[in-house]
Order: structure tokens, then sequence, then C-alpha cells
């Protein structure tokens, strides 16, 4: 795509609770009118001029009124940007017209996706149209699933150095997390539930880890979801409640990478909870704990400053290949990961994709397979992650 569009960035969704930091993060790393020109889009024009006024953000920051609900608006708005972040969710019932606009203008696209259905059916619909357009469509660009998807890529990586080829097994397994899920992310996980219930279909989707595969089933995959203790780590694990969308992402990943990772490639993801009877204790709390289904939490509510500031997570990735040989690698955040961290990893996606067009075709990628070591690069240097092997 030619560098002639208005806007560099625009941030759909500018008005809502992590709109609002992704925002904040572009004015605090990037300024105004600088190397990257974005811009603040939303349903009402006085309520975006009431946040932009609100987060200190200059007042020559442009504002886009776009509406989900509006062709015609959405249209527009992705014809005037190079990348378009989006913030608006739950993406199954605000987001495929913006994908659908998106894939048909070649323009850039990343969002905070969770919903692995909505996923399935998006590379479905607009996968040739991404691919003739030049529009790289990246999903999944916050806590699910970056750290995650580039934690393994970042291991790969390290494998093919050091053993001499990729490892055919990770075990992904979280240390420790202080912080809590987004109201989106809740909005979207119950949005997938009811969209289920009414298609049984789509049970399937879910619990099939090659669903964004496109066609493409590799060995059977662990469960993981009842709690068990894993000798090799001396500890108990637990299930973990958003390995449902990351081992999918994963696993497209390697799909879109050629199979770099390995036809036989085996990866699950769980909660590290501890030994003896107390990790067996807590493991079995959280594989028996279903309040995430009630939380009533909404879109545009979240932590304060404070509890946003003091949160972090540790995911620890532990590869094995046919000979045994091992090698193990972390991924640590400093902030929340559902909304410090997100707004942050989002942000650096989309200026990823903007300062690096050559870095993949057109078509529906994960953010690994999209941009791999450079935004690995651009997370360490400006979002406060952490990527180390171990």
């Amino acid at each position: 795509m030619a560098n002639t569009r208005e806007f560099g960035i625009v941030v759909y969704g500018a008005t809502g609770y992590t709109g609002r930091l992704v925002c904040e993060y572009l004015n605090k790393q990037y300024g105004v009118n600088g190397e990257v020109v974005w811009a603040m889009a939303g349903r009402s024009r006085e309520k975006l001029e009431a946040v932009r006024d609100e987060m200190g953000i200059p007042s020559d920051v442009p504002l886009v009124v776009a509406d989900a609900g509006d062709h015609g608006s959405i249209a527009s708005m992705v014809e005037r940007a190079q990348v378009v972040l989006t913030t608006v969710g739950p993406y199954q019932l605000y987001g495929s017209d913006l994908v659908k606009a998106c894939a048909e203008a070649g323009t850039d696209y990343v969002d905070l996706c969770g919903e692995p259905t909505w996923m399935h059916e998006m590379i479905e619909a607009h996968q040739a149209a991404a691919r003739s357009s030049g529009a790289r469509i990246v999903f999944s660009c916050g806590f699910d699933s970056i750290p995650f998807d580039l934690g393994v890529y970042y291991l790969q990586q390290a494998a093919r150095e050091k053993l001499g080829g990729p490892v055919s097994r990770i075990k992904g397994r979280v240390r420790a997390m202080k912080g809590t899920f987004s109201g989106g992310t809740l909005a979207s996980f119950k949005a997938t539930l009811a969209a289920a219930a009414e298609n049984p279909e789509l049970v399937q989707v879910l619990l099939n880890p090659f669903a964004l595969s496109e066609g493409f089933k590799g060995p059977d995959q662990p469960p993981g979801m009842a709690p068990v203790f894993e000798q090799d780590l001396n500890s108990w694990s637990a299930p973990f409640v958003m390995a449902t969308i990351n081992t999918k992402n994963i696993h497209r990943s390697n799909y879109l990478l050629g199979h770099a990772y390995g036809d036989d490639f085996v990866y699950d993801e769980m909660m590290l909870t501890g030994p003896g009877e107390q990790g067996e204790a807590v493991a079995k709390a959280v594989a028996e704990d279903k309040s995430m289904a009630n939380d009533p939490r909404k879109p545009g509510e979240g932590p304060s400053r404070e509890e946003r500031e003091s949160g972090h997570y540790d995911v620890l990735f532990v590869g094995a290949d046919a000979a045994g040989e091992r090698l193990s690698a972390c991924v640590k955040g400093d902030k929340d990961p559902g909304y410090g961290s997100t707004s942050k990893m989002i942000a650096e996606s989309a200026v990823c994709l903007l300062k690096n067009p050559d870095a993949a075709a057109g078509g529906v990628w994960t953010p690994a397979a999209a941009m791999g070591s450079l935004l690995i690069d651009r997370l360490q240097a400006n979002a406060g992650l952490q990527f180390a092997l171990e």
C-alpha cells in the first residue's frame, strides 16, 4: 500500500476504556505529527473532543466520526488510514463490517480479538480479498495472544540456533499474573458462548485446536482441562481460561510460517499453582471457578491507574525436541495484562505494521507470523515486555 493515506494509524473506539489507554500511550510515546500520524475515532465527535481534553491529548490530534452501524462512515475511515486499530468489541457483534472494509481497501488492521469462532468466519470470508488488496489483517494483538504467540516464536527461534531445529513439544505455563481481564474480554467470552449455544457447529470450532489452520490437522493435543501434576516442572497445573484462543493462534502461526515448528508440533497452556497439597488445592479451585461467566463488568469498565501500574505477568515456555533436548524461555510484562500491557501491545503492533510495509503480504495473520522478531524488538524497547531464555 502506497504511503498516501491521511493518517498512519486511526484508533477506532478511542472513547472506550482500552481505547483511551491506547491514545494515551500513542501520545506519550510518539507525540503528535511526529513519526506516527494518528487520529482518534468513535461514534460521537463531542465525546471524542471530551476524551481528548480529559486525557491531556493536544487539540490538533484529528478526530474521525465512525459508527459500526453506518457502513459509509466505516468505509470512509478505512480509506483515510494506513492502519486501523480497533478496540470496539465484541468483534462478532461490531467488527465484521470493519474487517471487510479493510480487506477490500488494502488497509492494515489490528484488534484485541479473543473470539475464535468469529476469527474462523473472518478468515474464510476475507482471506482472498486481503491477499488481493495487500491488507494485513492481524487479530489478537493484546494479552491474547501476543505474549504466548510470540513466546513460542521466540523459543523456536532459539531452538533453531541452539539445537539445530525446532522443538516439537512446547508447554506454555503462566507462572504469575496480577491483574484482571477487561470488561471487553468478558463481553467477548459471553458473546462467544451465546453464539455457540445458538449454533452447535460453533462448538466444534471452539474444541478444535486447529480451527484457524484452514484445514490442516496436526497431532492430538493435550486437553488442558483438568488439574495435573507435572513431574518435570515439580508443580501442579490448572486450566488457563485463555488457552482456548491462544493455542489456536499458535497453531495458525505454525501453519502460516510453513510449519516452521513442524507438522507434528504439540502445544498446551496451563497455570502453574505450585507443588504439594497446597498446589493441588489451588489447581482444583481454579478448575472449578466459573466466576468469569457471571462477572458483571461490561466493556468500558476497568481498574484504576494504580491497579494497572501494579499489575504484571510471567509466562514460562518449556520446549523439548525428539531427542529429549530441553530449552526454556519466559515472557514478562510490567503492567496488568488486561489493560495496561494490552494497550501498549496493540499500539506497538499497529506501529510495527506501519513502519514495516514489507514485513508480510496481504492476508489474515497472527502477530508472530506477520511481525515476528520485528514486534518482539518493539515490545522490549517500548512496551515493558521482556523475552529471555532461562
